[in-house]
């Protein structure tokens, strides 16, 4: 009895230890789209995320070409990558928050504001040199904790209307809210253009989108809890493509 007792408490453990079930096949947001938003995304003409991405080549070869020569050879598979742990900040960046590092300590420039016209067009130019890349963020040594913590944020209840990430993304993806078909939540597209908005838009302020939508206090852009939310995102969204820019409604 006590032994089986003991096996069963070993069990209960390691399955408490394990990461929730997720969605199977996993699916990028697009895919969730309508018919007329996934041609807009596909289409190289009609994308409007592209005028971003035009924008960004220019501050890229303003700013960026003396040390990292050609976007497409140097920043292939970068974005796929990110966030990750960054050795000299000491910390895990997302992608903005890595650009604006090199923009203030290697150029010794202002800072690149969140959602700024500059920064989103940097973001967007680099992430489409990943497009096609399969997304490979590293979750061990250092970086655990952050992701742990972003985990820990996706399962929790927030806001006023007392809900998680996982009871609309995991348990409710393919229904109707409103008028938005719910996704799995896997951020392969961002930064994205949203046509609710008529403006490109960073991941973060999705996130914080969601965050009013259950009446929570929303973090602030580049806080650590959403680079957290966002790591662990990306872990759920390993393998899937990187197709920035992105389309949503």
């Amino acid at each position: 009895m006590r032994l089986a007792a003991t096996l069963a408490a070993a069990a209960l453990t390691g399955a408490l230890a394990q990461d929730p079930p997720r969605p199977h096949p996993p699916k990028g947001g697009i895919e969730f789209q309508s018919a007329a938003v996934r041609a807009m995304q596909a289409d190289e003409f009609a994308n409007p995320g592209l005028l971003w991405v035009e924008r960004g080549q220019a501050s890229w070869n303003q700013r960026c070409t003396s040390c990292h020569g050609d976007a497409k050879q140097s920043m292939k598979g970068v974005a796929a990558r990110h966030p990750r742990l960054d050795a000299a900040l000491g910390r895990v960046v997302n992608l903005e928050q890595r650009i604006d590092a090199c923009v203030v300590g290697k150029q010794k420039a202002a800072s690149l504001p969140y959602e700024s016209e500059e920064l989103l067009g940097l973001t967007a130019f680099v992430g489409a040199q990943s497009r096609g890349v399969a997304v490979q963020v590293a979750i061990d040594g250092p970086a655990r904790a952050t992701y742990e913590r972003g985990k820990v944020l996706y399962n929790e209840r927030q806001g006023q209307l007392n809900l998680a990430c996982n009871q609309c993304h995991d348990g409710n993806y393919g229904r109707k809210m409103l008028h938005d078909t719910v996704s799995q939540g896997h951020p392969v597209d961002w930064p994205a253009y949203r046509l609710e908005w008529q403006a490109m838009g960073s991941l973060h302020r999705r996130l914080r989108a969601c965050y009013f939508g259950v009446r929570a206090e929303m973090p602030a852009y580049g806080a650590p809890d959403l680079v957290a939310l966002e790591l662990y995102l990306g872990a759920r969204a390993q393998g899937l493509a990187s197709s920035v820019p992105g389309v949503r409604r």
